[in-house]
């Protein structure tokens, strides 16, 4: 089978990269030149773990190819995914689906043969419908059948999750075209993975639905954990209490300073547009959102009272910048509205992450930019940890301490939004410790 991805960002690389590893032969199309000369070097312009050799081997096999030209690429496939950013429309919060339907518009003049057009960006309920219109409009004589494939992958385990997926969904409402796209899942069938067949705008709000659903439950555990810093109780014994319950689980409910990243803020806020368009608001997600902002906010006022609120010429030193661990992606982190807070109030901040420092200089070009962890801490005031990267997490705490600048108090401050240290352990190694929802 013969596929193209049009679109070589995150979603559309790791499925053309992981797709071949299946055997399919998959052409990956993008309008940047540059990108794709790039890629075509061996040089993959985001981090993921493993996806750099997946590349590699499956180029190496003639199994995975990248191109500007889409004619040729589209002539020759069975199946083309859409899979272009769908950003936050500024202003209303809505989805924005202009290069949704500009790859429709270019599909629709090089289909020869019956094609399945997939929607695999992220998009609002109806898009599918919309981008099968302008092909219809575009070419009459097109032989082809939409159908919505969304990605739930996580990032900084990518691939892991497309090889190994809770679930495929496939919406469809052409039985040629559902025979075609499980055939491209079969290699999945071996492991038993669960594939729902159902219609598109079905397909559609799942992945919108799912998104939501796990955003409520981090700002869930978050407002516990706030509660419990005010009557004395801890969040992870709460957390653990609620996570055994196997109606509810344990994943996600981990407090920290807020979600971030490129799907979580940008799906809420897209469902909650829908939602208010079709007269049904969606007050929960509504919440959801609100309360992520004030979460971040709230870190911000932890760090500055963990520092006697007098931040004027101080030395903060910050480890993690990314929304999360494993990924180089700044969009929508806490970091973007915690650290202005800070540097506002007269706070030089030294930080490290291990990936994501070129993109945060694009967001945060004052920061200091440090060579690794202990550099960040040095003649620091106080430590935070943002992203709980795997080497944040058993740091020497002597050599941190060594570089910093104590407190009155002969203490250093610490300031654990992650909860990634014990307390007790960090107040005998003579830290002012603070964590999240830990009295």
């Amino acid at each position: 089978m013969r596929i193209t991805i049009i679109g070589s960002g995150y979603v559309g690389l790791v499925s053309g990269a992981c797709f071949s590893e299946f055997g399919v032969d998959v052409t990956c199309v993008d309008t940047d030149a540059e990108k794709i000369a790039r890629l075509q070097r061996g040089e993959i312009p985001i981090y993921e773990p493993g996806l750099n050799l997946l590349v590699e081997r499956n180029s190496a096999a003639k199994r995975l190819h990248f191109t500007t030209d889409l004619a040729e690429a589209a002539r020759q496939s069975e199946v083309i995914f859409i899979a272009v950013g769908t950003p936050e429309r500024r202003g209303d919060g809505a989805a924005d689906l202009q290069y949704v339907y500009e790859a429709a518009r270019q599909i629709a003049g090089h289909i020869k043969k019956f094609t399945v057009v997939v929607t695999k960006s992220t998009v609002p309920v109806g898009t599918g419908a919309q981008v099968a219109e302008i092909i219809r409009t575009t070419n009459p004589e097109a032989d082809f059948a939409i159908a919505s494939n969304p990605e739930f992958l996580r990032e900084g385990s990518a691939i892991e999750d497309f090889m190994r997926p809770d679930r495929v969904v496939i919406g469809v409402e052409d039985a040629k075209a559902e025979s075609i796209l499980r055939s491209l899942y079969r290699p999945l069938y071996l492991i038993e993975t669960p594939i729902l067949v159902t219609n598109v705008v079905t397909a559609e709000l799942t992945k919108y639905a799912a998104n939501a659903f796990l955003a409520t439950k981090i700002m869930f555990i978050n407002q516990i954990a706030n509660l419990c810093e005010a009557v004395g109780a801890d969040v992870h014994g709460v957390a653990k209490g609620m996570g055994l319950d196997r109606r509810i689980g344990a994943k996600f409910l981990h407090p920290g300073p807020g979600y971030g990243g490129s799907c979580f803020p940008k799906d809420t806020l897209a469902l909650t547009r829908t939602a208010t368009e079709h007269g049904e608001p969606a007050t929960i997600v509504e919440s959801v959102i609100a309360a992520n902002e004030a979460q971040k906010n709230r870190m911000a006022r932890k760090i500055i009272q963990a520092m006697g609120n007098r931040l004027e010429g101080s030395r903060i030193a910050v480890l993690g910048l990314t929304f999360k661990p494993n990924t180089d992606d700044m969009r929508d982190a806490p970091a973007l509205t915690i650290l202005p807070a800070l540097i506002a109030q007269g706070a030089h901040i030294q930080t490290f992450d291990p990936e994501g420092m070129q993109a945060a200089r694009r967001y945060l070009p004052d920061l200091d930019y440090r060579t690794n962890a202990y550099d960040a801490c040095q003649g620091a005031d106080a430590v935070v940890i943002l992203a709980e990267w795997n080497q944040f997490r058993n740091l020497d705490l002597g050599r941190i301490k060594a570089g910093m600048r104590p407190r009155p108090d002969g203490l250093y401050t610490f300031c654990d939004l992650r909860n990634v240290y014990v307390p007790d352990t960090m107040r005998q190694a003579g830290f002012h410790y603070v964590g999240v929802g830990r009295a």
